[in-house]
């Protein structure tokens, strides 16, 4: 029994992998040793059907502050270690979404937004050591691995929930 139990978790674990990995998504700098989604509809997707929290990047591909995250975040072993629990998006240039929705205190760049597995943004999760007026900016790994195991923490009932 505990063998079928096994052999279905990594049967489980494959399949999500292939399942997001298929949906194109492009690291646009910040790593590919992330499991991408190809667009924040499929994101939505597919953190409603396997009940994980979203974290989405705003930037733009001439932003320097973007430039200046991104092997910073894309070298960080705990930013990994965690994304595995997230469906992780990352929206460049055109990709923004429209909706002010994702702008909650303005259209600075980079943003990181957290999504509850519900696929509402999360106005309370963001970087308490940055400025009040641009709470979604993030400039270093540990900022942002801060604010995931928050996310963590609040969402992990909803992994369970059915």
């Amino acid at each position: 029994m505990v063998a079928g139990n096994f052999a279905k978790a990594v049967f489980g674990l494959i399949f999500d992998k292939t399942q997001c990995a298929s949906l194109g998504g492009k690291d646009n700098g910040f790593g590919n040793n992330y499991i991408w989604a190809g667009s924040l509809e499929s994101g939505l997707q597919i953190a409603n059907h396997h009940k994980k929290p979203i974290m989405v990047i705003i930037h733009k591909s001439w932003c320097s502050a973007c430039k200046n995250l991104k092997p910073k975040f894309a070298n960080s072993t705990e930013i990994q270690s965690l994304s595995k629990h997230f469906v992780m998006v990352n929206l460049v240039d055109d990709d923004e979404p429209k909706s002010n929705i994702f702008a909650p205190d303005g259209t600075y760049i980079p943003r990181i937004l957290f999504i509850s597995p519900k696929g509402l943004v999360d106005h309370d999760i963001y970087n308490e050591e940055g400025s009040s007026q641009h709470k979604f900016f993030y400039s270093r790994p540990e900022q942002i691995a801060k604010s995931m195991r928050k996310v963590l923490e609040k969402y992990q009932h909803e992994q369970f929930d059915v």
